[in-house]
């Protein structure tokens, strides 16, 4: 058995049985058949001035509060989210607009069932967001991190969850006030037949997303210079926080499950509580927001089952390279262009709702352990073009995984603006 990185937590914080049930539940509710299959596409934007493609900030005059408010008149009145006093997110039907700590602007887009679908409804929200943007004097561009701006200049948005992770990640990792004020990625949510193909499905989506990562980088700067590290993302989340980022523990290993992943996510310390949707806490907890650097679900949530926010928050606080919901969900990539993120969905398709390539990934794959994938995203950081996951060269998995086509060099310069577009 393969019990690299496995979390032991769980052998002395115990969850809650009604709280493992409710996971249990949920993930089950995920089941789809094939013919139901559909997508979901995450795209965060990084806003800048067009003056000197410096970050622009929540809280400054024609920042992203007033591109938030300029927009609200295209989207549902009574589906606005507001954190204390402040509008920081839109929801319309298969639209939803949310910010990352720094401001960066969160496009959801979905439940989709083509990838052609994706294109008209992405071009819609950037068309309105665009004009706007563009008459407040700045734009917003996909890259994976701020060309100029530093971290410590750009202040945190009002959303009561991210004073929190800053204080905390600030902490104990080496990247994470820098994550979450500059960084910006592009992520894709699929379906599952079962527990059986979910768990398949991650471990596949887990050992090639740093491979295709490489192929779709799109990171020049760090810091306001020269990136130094070919895949940036991977390297802030793998330094992050291993009691929840990084390869999920024990995923590799024959004996895991849906429950191995509940017990894990349970165990962990939440970081941050939202008790928004907590009736119990109501009294306690006037704002329903709590600090939980130490506590885990079951000494914060009542002893009952938990219900559908309580979970989707439990699990949100959680950030590895899959991500298991109600569906799955990828985080390797940076924040892409529209043609490169279609390019994406296309690829995600192909690999993952075609059952052959699927069998064919997973037969290939068989055997592999956490250790292999470890050692293949550091290759690639040592190596870059040179690096061979899994043993095999570049130019292998290119044609392996269908990535024929995609640019090797990162696209645009923010030293030019009239390139340095979306």
């Amino acid at each position: 058995m393969n019990t690299t990185r496995v979390n032991f937590a769980h052998l002395l914080t115990k969850p809650n049985p009604k709280h493992l049930a409710s996971l249990m539940r949920f993930f089950e509710s995920g089941k789809l058949q094939p013919n139901e299959y559909g997508y979901g596409v995450e795209i965060e934007h990084l806003p800048v001035h067009n003056s000197d493609d410096s970050a622009v900030t929540y809280w400054e005059s024609n920042g992203i509060e007033t591109l938030l408010k300029r927009l609200a008149p295209f989207y549902n009145a009574d589906e606005e989210y507001w954190e204390n006093g402040h509008l920081v997110g839109l929801n319309r039907d298969k639209v939803n607009v949310s910010l990352e700590p720094g401001g960066q602007v969160e496009c959801s887009i979905g439940i989709f069932h083509t990838p052609d679908d994706f294109n008209a409804t992405y071009e819609s929200f950037r068309a309105q967001v665009d004009r706007i943007a563009n008459e407040l004097g700045f734009r917003l561009i996909n890259y994976g991190y701020q060309p100029v701006t530093k971290f410590n200049d750009i202040p945190l948005n009002p959303k009561y969850r991210y004073e929190s992770m800053n204080k905390y990640l600030g902490r104990i990792g080496s990247y994470g006030p820098m994550m979450m004020r500059c960084s910006a990625s592009t992520q894709v949510s699929i379906d599952y037949t079962d527990e059986r193909d979910s768990i398949q499905k991650m471990r596949v989506g887990t050992a090639i997303g740093p491979i295709i990562a490489w192929f779709l980088r799109n990171t020049p700067y760090f810091e306001g210079d020269d990136n130094p590290y070919p895949l940036l993302r991977q390297r802030m989340w793998d330094f992050m926080d291993p009691q929840r980022t990084g390869i999920m523990p024990g995923l590799f290993s024959p004996n895991f499950s849906w429950e191995t992943y509940a017990i894990d996510v349970l165990s962990t310390p939440l970081l941050f509580a939202d008790l928004t949707h907590t009736p119990e806490k109501r009294d306690s907890v006037p704002d329903g927001h709590v600090i939980a650097w130490h506590e885990n679900a079951a000494e914060i949530y009542p002893d009952r089952d938990l219900n559908q926010y309580e979970i989707n928050h439990i699990l949100s606080m959680h950030f590895n390279d899959v991500r298991m919901k109600n569906f799955l969900e990828f985080r390797h990539w940076d924040s892409l262009p529209e043609d490169r993120a279609r390019r994406l969905v296309d690829i995600m398709f192909s690999l993952y709702y075609n059952t052959e390539n699927l069998g064919r990934l997973t037969s290939y794959f068989d055997g592999l352990t956490q250790l292999d994938v470890e050692a293949t995203k550091s290759g690639i950081q040592a190596n870059g073009a040179e690096a061979t996951p899994y043993g095999q060269p570049m130019e292998f998995w290119q044609e392996f995984l269908g990535l024929e086509g995609l640019l090797t060099d990162i696209p645009g310069d923010p030293k030019h603006p009239d390139v340095f577009q979306a």
